[in-house]
């Protein structure tokens, strides 16, 4: 059964850094495609990164430069460092997994983790 549990998250002052995990179970997370992706109430949900089943890696334009995403094989998990965050970056942050042939055609599909708050404030 594939599991994806978060943690880390919570409020920051605008130019701090915070970091999330993802601990994936279930599935052989190295090799398939991940994503996080964040969403505020209201919209839809934006990409941040996407590392798909070859190891390549796509950041959305708005983190590019400040976001960097690294998996620890022996802790079996998948990080996401924020630095320089401003208010945009405020949302539920999820980690995602497809393992199907294809990489998150769509960002609601696969499976998700159970989101983590971002607060950024000025």
């Amino acid at each position: 059964q594939v599991r994806l549990v978060q943690s880390g998250g919570g409020s920051v002052q605008a130019g701090g850094s915070l970091s999330l995990s993802c601990a994936p179970s279930g599935f052989i997370y190295s090799d398939n495609c991940m994503a996080w992706v964040r969403q505020v109430p209201g919209k839809g949900r934006e990409k941040v990164v996407i590392r798909d089943s070859s190891g390549r890696i796509t950041y959305g334009d708005s983190v590019k430069g400040r976001f960097t995403i690294s998996q620890d094989t022996a802790e079996n998990r998948l990080d996401l460092q924020m630095n320089n965050l401003t208010p945009e970056d405020s949302g539920i942050y999820y980690c995602g997994a497809d393992v199907g042939l294809a990489c998150f055609e769509s960002l609601y599909e696969g499976y998700w983790g159970q989101g983590t708050q971002v607060t950024v404030s000025t």
